[in-house]
């Protein structure tokens, strides 16, 4: 009886002070023109994912409705779990440049750029979901990836996009 109390204590300490196998990300690339993304923890890559992107791929987002994904610096500013496709992490777009070339130009930037699993409807999709593009500008991966993606990163971690 000791020595099965003894196996238990042992074994109850090895499972509560291992260490952590949760991920940190500090900064999320996105290469529209490999669709791809990939989340770093200081200049260590932590992993990589295939992405789909808007109908209209190439250059930076000008205005609201263009298909485009928007290119430069942002940041995580929300997690929303409720989104209608599945989880969602909201982008910083427009920031100050792209709020005042559209006003410059009047029209509007747009905006609810996000990265984002898949829709109920599309979720049996799931990893070939990047053969086509077809998000409004947003950055899509698996439901699967998603929820990976969301368990890392935080509001505030920088997005690049280019």
């Amino acid at each position: 009886m000791a020595k099965n109390l003894q196996y238990l204590l042992v074994f109850y300490f090895a499972l509560f002070s291992a260490p952590s196998l949760a991920k940190t990300v500090d900064r999320i690339l996105i290469e529209k023109d490999y669709r791809s993304m990939t989340l770093f923890d200081g200049d260590k890559v932590v992993k990589s994912y295939r992405i789909a992107l808007g109908p209209e791929p190439v250059g930076h987002k000008v205005q609201e409705g263009d298909g485009r994904t928007p290119e430069g610096r942002y940041k995580i500013t929300y997690k929303n779990p409720n989104s209608k496709f599945h989880l969602s992490l909201k982008i910083s777009y427009p920031n100050r440049e792209d709020r005042k070339f559209a006003r410059e130009n009047g029209f509007s930037p747009g905006g609810d750029i996000m990265i984002h699993g898949l829709s109920p409807e599309y979720e049996y999709l799931g990893a070939v979901h990047f053969l086509y593009d077809w998000t409004d500008g947003c950055i899509a991966v698996s439901n699967s990836e998603i929820e990976e993606i969301w368990e890392w990163v935080s509001v505030g971690t920088e997005v690049l996009i280019y």
